[in-house]
């Protein structure tokens, strides 16, 4: 089985050597094109204005002077010979629940590959406090990421699907299970900007990460990991709301 890992933390980023050693308890046919630097919070989004360099650091490893979705699409199209069976990314230093999905370019990897047809898993591990750094312990996604995966590797994913998998901020032998769950929603109303100020006297603003209101429901992400467990949670690309459709056409009709 032919693997491509990638993230958005960068080549150097800790969660990227965790997933290797995960990705190795699968396959010895691995490939990694990551970012260069740090892309949290890029999305999905592609980078057009610039040129993109591609680097290679030593045999199948490489990083990309650009975003996820690029380091994706470099390595299916420049770098690998043959398409890669699985698309692992990750894992994230911090969580990717709820709608943080939409800004996340751990996700948004996933996202490229499976709009690529290739199997994609998104992984993250949700830390219990702000301003950890590299101190950020991945006990959990290392302990538990083979047991997410193995199951999820002959299962038929519906075209233009996913997973999204996070792991509690807990130590290995406290995680309580795995949970499918649906995507949960954080109201970030109530969120901060922080104010600074640089050294040449101009105002910088920093979004703030702390705040920010949760409203787990029912069989959330957000639920999941609060409990304790694993959340695995399948993810659509289709963003049509289907019950809208007819209102909305007989409006133009």
């Amino acid at each position: 089985m032919r693997i491509l890992l990638t993230n958005d933390d960068g080549i150097f980023a800790p969660g990227l050597t965790v997933l290797e050693a995960i990705a190795r308890q699968f396959s010895d046919d691995i490939w990694i094109v990551a970012p260069a630097e740090e892309q949290s919070g890029a999305g999905h989004s592609l980078t057009l204005s610039r040129p993109v360099r591609l680097r290679q650091h030593e045999e199948r490893r490489f990083s990309v002077s650009g975003t996820p979705t690029d380091a994706v699409m470099m390595g299916l199209r420049e770098v690998m010979p043959q398409a890669p069976d699985l698309i692992l990314s990750g894992v994230n230093r911090g969580a990717n629940l709820g709608d943080d999905v939409t800004y996340s370019g751990t996700v948004s990897a996933a996202i490229e590959g499976a709009l690529a047809g290739i199997r994609s898993i998104a992984l993250s591990q949700v830390y219990a406090s702000e301003g950890m750094g590299d101190a950020v312990p991945f006990g959990a996604a290392e302990a538990w990421g083979a047991k997410v995966i193995a199951p999820l590797l002959d299962l038929p994913f519906a075209p233009r699907t996913l997973v999204n998998v996070n792991f509690p901020a807990l130590p290995a032998d406290k995680v309580q299970g795995i949970r499918v769950v649906r995507q949960g929603f954080h109201d970030y109303s109530r969120g901060t900007i922080v104010e600074g100020m640089d050294p040449r006297g101009y105002r910088y603003f920093w979004f703030g990460l702390d705040g920010i209101e949760h409203t787990p429901g029912h069989a959330t992400d957000l639920e999941a990991i609060q409990d304790g467990f694993v959340a695995v949670t399948p993810l659509q690309l289709d963003l049509t709301h289907e019950a809208s459709l007819a209102e909305l056409a007989g409006r133009f009709a």
